[in-house]
């Protein structure tokens, strides 16, 4: 029989008795590096977020980058068409282009010409602005006068 106050295998006190005989590990936290290591998820997380912030601001400029031109080929190849039809071309092409685009249209022979360029939108106010440009080119339908 075990005496009162001592388990099986030593002294409830002991570091033996939690562990089945076995020595505990040094240090407050299961490893002797615990106080080397305080700190450090929080020094990596100050390190990392702005490079992961940047990366998401590249993205989402990206996005709206390739967004916007899509939006100046649908615009430029509608002012194209209508140009080549007689119709105003810069009209057509205002319609379907994106915010604050500037659409012309040269009319070169039996060649129609238009091109639409558009400012990207960023997400700071104060970052320089990046535009995208398009341009799509249509044969004159005939009997159109120029």
């Amino acid at each position: 029989m075990t005496d009162p106050g001592r388990g099986v295998r030593g002294p409830a006190g002991s570091p033996y008795a939690a562990r089945g005989g076995q020595a505990a590990p040094a240090g407050r936290h299961g490893g002797g590096r615990a106080g080397a290591e305080r700190g450090s998820a929080t020094a990596e997380l100050a390190v990392g977020l702005p490079a992961v912030l940047l990366l998401l601001f590249l993205g989402l400029t990206a996005v709206g980058a390739v967004t916007t031109k899509l939006e100046c080929v649908d615009a430029a190849r509608q002012a194209a068409l209508a140009a080549s039809r007689g119709e105003s071309g810069p009209q057509a092409g205002q319609r379907a282009a994106p915010a604050g685009a500037e659409v012309s249209v040269v009319v070169e022979g039996d060649i129609v010409v238009a091109t639409v360029r558009a400012p990207v939108p960023l997400l700071g106010a104060r970052l320089p602005a990046i535009s995208v440009a398009e341009t799509a080119v249509a044969a004159r339908e005939p009997g159109v006068a120029p």
